[in-house]
């Protein structure tokens, strides 16, 4: 995807960050936009549909938590990348915005460079990450990577990036033992930091949503696909 044609999405209630993130990002090429809360991102999204949304977490009327959890119901899409910036770094901030259906999160203040770096890494993760034209069908789940699709039992299940591409490596070679890091790097990308429980919690959303039974906790390891 090249940049004259990325669209990126900037949700803030402070006016200064948005001016400084809109030249950065420009600068670099990309199409950007903005919005001051989270129904005006909504709208936005919904009209303008961004490749990705830097959001915020702490906003008046709607926070963006809440703006990211309607964005991902809004947009059904696998192929919208949303991340998190954020002055807090504890880890419930971080693990509730994955929950959420976050892809990352950005710690502020943060140098327009290094953000700019971000994105770009970012943007790449998403693009190197694109479906094979297959389809993948372990016991009662089938799993449609061309179209990001997932059949369970004859019923159709939608899920965020992530947890799409969590299930499918996990799904890829049921009864193997996949570590944690090899997850972080196939799922999340080389070199990228995430929380230390990014994974555990993709795979509480992913037990709720096809089955705590299939999915099998290696202590210390990592985990498995049960069928």
């Amino acid at each position: 995807m090249k940049k004259k044609h990325t669209r990126i999405l900037l949700v803030d209630d402070e006016p200064d960050i948005l001016e400084i993130l809109e030249y950065n990002l420009t600068a670099e090429g990309y199409q950007v936009d903005k919005a001051v809360n989270g129904i005006e991102a909504l709208e936005k999204a919904a009209s303008w549909k961004p490749h990705l949304v830097l959001l915020d977490l702490m906003m008046p009327e709607m926070d963006g938590i809440e703006t990211c959890e309607h964005l991902r119901k809004q947009s059904k899409s696998p192929n919208l990348a949303i991340v998190f910036l954020t002055a807090r770094g504890e880890d419930y901030s971080q693990v509730a915005g994955l929950e959420a259906g976050a892809d990352d999160y950005i710690t502020k203040p943060i140098k327009p460079k290094v953000l700019v770096s971000k994105i770009k890494a970012i943007l790449r993760r998403f693009k190197s990450a694109e479906p094979k034209n297959e389809i993948v069908e372990v016991g009662d789940l089938a799993i449609n990577r061309e179209e990001y699709k997932i059949i369970y039992k004859d019923e159709a299940i939608f899920l965020p990036r992530k947890e799409f591409e969590l299930l499918s490596l996990l799904a890829s070679k049921p009864q193997k033992v996949f570590e944690r890091e090899e997850i972080l790097n196939r799922v999340w990308g080389n070199g990228v930091v995430v929380g230390g429980r990014t994974i555990d919690v993709h795979i509480r959303k992913l037990r709720e949503k096809i089955g705590d039974k299939h999915f099998k906790t290696v202590k210390g390891v990592g985990y498995k696909y049960v069928v």
